[in-house]
């Protein structure tokens, strides 16, 4: 993936930001808009917050939404018989333009087993002006809070940890915080977030 790539935003070049971006996440109870989690950054402004736990009627939608709570994107496992007996299960993620209308962004494919931590998971973009070797990969494991999402090159475009003082304090995974690289699609990442989120049995999932 070239630099010229990187700078391209993926679903709004309005959630691209010129430095690098340190945002904090919460999940939410389930008994709070039906779970899923709050992000925001070092003012504490709610930056993007992802609805799960079955909010849309359908088991397995999530929702991205700005900060505004619009609708940035509508995650959903790629339906169907066949994919259900798929080990393999892919999620796709629409973004909605001003009709809105969905438009098919990326894909996420799940890994071969769960047991292995560094079992690799792979995203594709579906994006006009993104090359073909504009794909991503996740690094290391998510449930430790320990994971990167990288470039076809290797480059870290995203980092999820645990905040320094909570884990100092205790080994609490429900607030941490995800580092994003600059001209990086924070829309993106965070989209990314929602579906590790919900594949690894977190607050977006009921």
């Amino acid at each position: 993936m070239t630099a010229k790539d990187n700078n391209l935003p993926i679903v709004s070049k309005m959630f691209c930001s010129s430095s690098e971006v340190v945002l904090e996440v919460r999940r939410r109870p389930h008994v709070v808009y039906g779970g899923g989690f709050v992000v925001t950054d070092s003012s504490q402004k709610v930056v993007f917050r992802v609805d799960g736990c079955g909010v849309t009627g359908k088991k397995g939608d999530l929702i991205l939404r700005d900060g505004n709570g619009d609708a940035l994107i509508l995650i959903r496992p790629k339906g169907g018989i066949v994919e259900a007996l798929n080990v393999n299960r892919q999620w796709m993620g629409y973004s909605f333009n001003y009709e809105g209308s969905q438009k098919l962004v990326f894909s996420l494919k799940e890994p071969n087993s769960f047991l292995v931590k560094n079992n690799p998971i792979r995203i594709s973009i579906e994006h006009r002006g993104h090359s073909k070797d504009s794909d991503f990969e996740i690094k290391g494991y998510f449930p430790d809070k320990a994971c990167s999402i990288v470039d076809s090159t290797g480059y870290i475009i995203a980092q999820v940890t645990v905040k320094q003082e909570v884990e100092e304090l205790m080994t609490n995974k429900d607030i941490y915080q995800v580092t994003v690289k600059p001209g990086i699609d924070q829309a993106f990442v965070f989209g990314v977030v929602a579906v590790l989120d919900y594949i690894y049995d977190g607050s977006t999932r009921c």
